[in-house]
């Protein structure tokens, strides 16, 4: 058995993990990074973020040459070779891999593979195909992540019932899919199902999509989506599936009426749950919460003081972005730093068009108690907008009546994934409408409808008209 000692072990390779191994390394420390599965990246390079944005990316360009008909341009109707597709998309995050992997080597990181578990409050046994390890360590960082969530009754490892895991691996294309949930999980991958020649249907227990975001921002989405899926059934719920050899039947309660339905495969896409299971922290007396998260305090320490979560098992906004920051925050914390967790969290839904949102929205707000004023420019008075054909778009802004500070910023329309940096360095800065406006934007350009949308909220935009406020 090895015997390892080291000032800092991580467990858990994904973008939290490799990002506070990486940063700790930087700052002097030495470290050991633990990851279970063979190449780091974690779920988001390897099952999430990264795949799941090729293939949107590939379906895009089948539907820019659809459209392209009306501007005078016509394509043959495309032919989807999906082996190809399958090889250039396992290209993609083989290459980032691979990245990732040469990095630690050239800071030096230690890199095991195989399952870890805390055996007590100072170590962590590391098994694998190739034996065993024990690390003795001063300080630690669990960073696991999270997994599909599959509801109780419902059957599992059937071929015909797939996770977002299993989805993004195309097994198959499905003449006819269902899709049990529509967060930014199932509306992604209903996007890329329906691009790639799928029927999707969409069933979703509240009563809109995407929840999380204002429903003025998620209009467009639904609109969209209604056009190009088989059907959206919202406030409803599937009660039961029934899997049989190259299908799946399924009955669907709404409207207080249940109907029966089969389809050739099944997408659950409920949530995620953080993976805190037999890594022994109850045994070394790491607290967690009901649904499993670990609790820590504002500065990502659990109940065992040098021992630290973060990412999607730290509970919170379950995003790649997060968890690197969270990353940072604890290494900080290790080396006796000053940290804060206040701060701006951009959240981005890559569907057709994109939805992306910082701050405050309008229901937090209410639900706070927080003054705020509304201003939205419409997509409709950007040049660059009708250039691309993309005027399906709004840029909204909640600013704080009193002060003129930025509270909040949501765009969505095409790119807004890309344009939706500058409100979260706007809000982080806890800049006001007026220096956004102030900011000169290049045109024609989408970004340019921040700065008129701030102009909107002093009645001054040059391309939308809107009442004057008082001075």
């Amino acid at each position: 058995m090895e015997r390892i000692d080291t000032e800092l072990v991580v467990l858990g390779g994904g973008p939290g993990g490799y990002t506070a191994a990486f940063y700790a390394a930087d700052c002097g420390l030495q470290v050991v990074l633990v990851e279970k599965e063979p190449s780091l990246g974690g779920v988001c390079l390897h099952q999430g973020c990264i795949p799941s944005k090729a293939l949107l990316h590939a379906v895009h360009s089948i539907q820019l040459a659809e459209e392209a008909i009306q501007w005078g341009i016509q394509f043959e109707k495309p032919k989807i070779d999906f082996d190809r597709l399958r090889s250039w998309k396992a290209q993609v995050v083989d290459r980032l891999a691979k990245g990732i992997t040469q990095l630690a080597q050239r800071r030096k990181v230690q890199v095991l593979q195989g399952k870890g578990t805390f055996i007590d409050a100072s170590t962590l046994q590391v098994r694998s195909e190739q034996g065993e390890s024990l690390i003795h360590f001063q300080h630690a960082i669990v960073a696991t992540g999270s997994e599909p969530m599959i509801p109780k009754g419902f059957p599992q490892n059937h071929p015909r019932i797939l996770t977002s895991t299993k989805a993004l691996e195309l097994p198959i294309v499905p003449r006819k899919l269902l899709i049990i949930g529509a967060g930014y999980i199932g509306m992604e991958l209903g996007t890329v199902y329906a691009g790639l020649g799928s029927a999707v249907t969409v069933v979703e227990l509240l009563p809109n999509i995407l929840p999380q975001a204002d429903p003025d921002l998620v209009r467009p989405i639904l609109q969209a989506a209604r056009r190009r899926f088989h059907a959206i059934h919202l406030a409803a719920k599937v009660t039961a599936l029934f899997p049989e050899q190259d299908r799946v039947r399924v009955q669907i309660e709404s409207q207080g009426q249940t109907v029966e339905e089969v389809f050739d495969a099944v997408l659950i896409a409920v949530g995620r749950r953080p993976c805190t299971q037999n890594l022994g922290l109850s045994q070394v007396g790491i607290g967690t919460a009901e649904k499993g998260f670990v609790v820590v305090n504002e500065k990502l320490q659990t109940t065992v003081p040098h021992i630290y979560a973060i990412g999607d098992v730290a509970g919170g906004l379950m995003l790649a972005h997060k968890a690197a920051r969270e990353a940072r925050i604890a290494v900080d914390a290790i080396l006796g730093k000053p940290v804060s967790r206040q701060f701006v969290v951009p959240a981005v839904v890559f569907t057709d068009p994109e939805l992306a949102w910082c701050g405050l929205t309008e229901t937090e707000a209410r639900s706070r108690g927080i003054p705020f004023e509304t201003v939205k420019f419409p997509w409709s008075a950007s040049g660059r907008a009708h250039t691309c054909n993309r005027t399906d778009g709004w840029t909204k802004l909640l600013v704080d009546p009193q002060t003129d500070r930025l509270l909040g910023a949501g765009i969505v329309g095409y790119g807004a994934s890309e344009l939706i940096g500058e409100a979260v360095f706007a809000l982080e800065h806890q800049a006001r409408a007026k220096d956004l406006a102030r900011v000169l934007h290049p045109h024609p350009t989408l970004s340019e409808t921040l700065m008129e949308c701030a102009e909107l909220y002093y009645g001054v935009a040059t391309h939308a008209l809107r009442r004057k406020r008082p001075s």
